[in-house]
């Protein structure tokens, strides 16, 4: 997996963004809306693949935000030779809402790409643009830096796995239910352990990746290749079964619920939580109500700390919970939220996630 260390910034530093799309308007639209960024200097901008590997050497920028289709050479394969002759420079992907933009997107993400933003199709006037890009983009190329005024706070030690346990009662039945939440460096984190997920797994897995509406589908599709068990984008309504994965779908929540004496799936489109539909805190909170203590949940890498109310809901409840740690996370905010409020069972590196979880059955 692609992850490198947030990096410190000192006083006085700022971003290093080099500014990559055949596009002449939006090559001009990117660099003006990250100019009105403080922390952020646009280094310079090209309009292939080709040029901008060339600009890469002369700029040395620490972001690149990346076309996925350019003549010449494309983003896909820029990615490719770029992860191997600039392996620690940041890549943001621009990707269209449409199934070809999706589907190229989790190409480059499986690639190393660290994140992506979405191009507005039309929004309207100049002004509304600029303000929509700085909003969605700027957040995504700040993520991965940390900036000296403010103190950088250590975190706990993690909880060994044989360790005790202080929240009680821990699950006082049959495991009903694995939840994962997951952001920045989902797909990829994903693709590494839903294999590992053994094929008799006794519980249902529920996934909330934050993604928008068709990437959703893709993503269900593209781990559904990877593993035994059966993976699909939840449709609403079903009664979830042992050895099926549901990923929630864009734009909506997952929730799951009690009735007649059997979980069911619902979706809907209540507020953002978080700034996020899905969220990982909705499903958390629901399995806290319909399943009480009796589920294992896992934390993943991902900005911001969506995930740590229902993660404390769930402790409260006697559910086992665990984050993923700092140096296997492309952005340890979601999983570092849980470790700096203490509601985390375990930390592990990625490739241990589900062997923790194995051990709680």
């Amino acid at each position: 997996m692609h992850a490198l260390q947030v990096r410190r910034l000192h006083p006085g530093q700022r971003i290093r963004v080099l500014v990559v799309d055949d596009s002449v308007v939006i090559r001009r639209l990117v660099c003006h809306a990250l100019e009105e960024e403080p922390a952020v200097e646009v280094v310079g901008a090209a309009g292939n693949g080709a040029i901008a590997l060339d600009r890469v050497a002369q700029t040395n920028p620490d972001v690149i935000t990346l076309d996925i289709e350019m003549p010449e050479m494309d983003g896909l394969e820029m990615l490719r030779r770029l992860r191997q002759q600039h392996p620690a420079v940041r890549v943001v992907m621009f990707s269209t809402m449409t199934e070809r933009g999706a589907a190229a997107t989790l190409e480059a993400l499986s690639l190393g790409a660290d994140d992506y933003v979405t191009k507005a199709s039309n929004a309207g006037s100049l002004d509304i643009s600029l303000a929509n890009l700085r909003h969605e983009l700027v957040p995504k190329i700040r993520q991965f830096f940390d900036f000296a005024t403010s103190p950088r706070i250590e975190p706990p030690a993690p909880r060994a796995a044989s360790g005790p346990v202080v929240v009680s009662p821990r699950m006082n039945g049959a495991v009903q239910a694995l939840a994962i939440g997951v952001s920045t460096g989902g797909p990829v984190a994903l693709g590494s352990i839903v294999p590992q997920i053994p094929p008799d797994f006794p519980a249902p897995v529920f996934i909330v990746q934050h993604m928008p509406p068709l990437f959703t589908r893709f993503l269900a599709e593209r781990l559904d290749t990877l593993t035994e068990l059966t993976v699909k984008e939840a449709a609403g309504g079903e009664t979830p079964l042992p050895g099926e994965i549901y990923v929630a779908p864009g734009d909506y929540h997952m929730k799951v619920i009690s009735a007649a004496g059997a979980l069911q799936i619902v979706l809907d489109q209540s507020p953002p939580q978080n700034s996020c539909r899905p969220a990982v805190d909705a499903l958390f909170a629901s399995l806290a109500q319909a399943c009480g203590g009796n589920v294992l949940a896992a934390v993943l890498t991902g900005m911001g700390q969506d995930g740590l109310r229902g993660s404390q809901r769930l402790r409260a409840l006697g559910a086992y919970v665990v984050a993923q740690d700092e140096a296997t996370s492309v952005v340890w905010g979601m999983p570092g939220a849980l470790v700096h409020a203490g509601a985390a069972d375990e930390v592990r590196p990625l490739d241990q996630i589900i062997p923790a979880i194995m051990r709680r059955l």
